[in-house]
């Protein structure tokens, strides 16, 4: 596949993509540029290291920017706080060519990762229960005899 095709299926796949889904998608880049720094410390590509690293910290820098403190109010607090964390030590570890570091940094971003598609289903998991809910009492509601179409047919 060429460059130019995958970075149009790349822009389509961000561009209808739900707020939730972005939120993934950022920890997972930021979780693959990690572990790729991590393969480039092995390997001595220092340069390769740095860039990942930066990319994983501009990933970082990202969701500590776009953090809604009004609404978020204590867990927004708690999460700058460890976006920042995480950004100091991704620069300690690119800095003292520390691999151990990178690692850190990448289970902590995994393990946020999955907390985030936890909450996401059960967010999803409370809604569809809400719909059926909803579509049960206005079947309750219709008049005796009515079928929907598809149990008619």
């Amino acid at each position: 596949m060429s460059a130019a095709y995958m970075n149009q299926y790349f822009e389509n796949q961000v561009n209808t993509a739900s707020p939730e889904q972005l939120l993934i998608m950022l920890y997972n880049g930021a979780i693959r540029f990690v572990g790729e720094a991590e393969e480039a410390m092995t390997s001595k590509k220092i340069a390769y290291r740095g860039e990942r690293i930066s990319k994983a910290i501009a990933i970082l820098s990202e969701l500590s920017a776009t953090l809604d403190h009004e609404i978020g109010g204590e867990i927004a607090a708690n999460l700058e706080s460890l976006y920042d964390y995480m950004i100091r030590t991704l620069l300690a570890a690119n800095i003292q060519d520390d691999a151990s570091k990178l690692v850190e940094v990448r289970e902590m971003l995994s393990g946020m990762r999955d907390t985030w598609l936890d909450a996401i289903d059960k967010v999803r998991s409370e809604q569809a229960a809400e719909v059926s809910e909803s579509v049960a009492k206005k079947y309750e509601a219709a008049p005796a005899g009515y079928r929907p179409l598809a149990v008619a047919l």
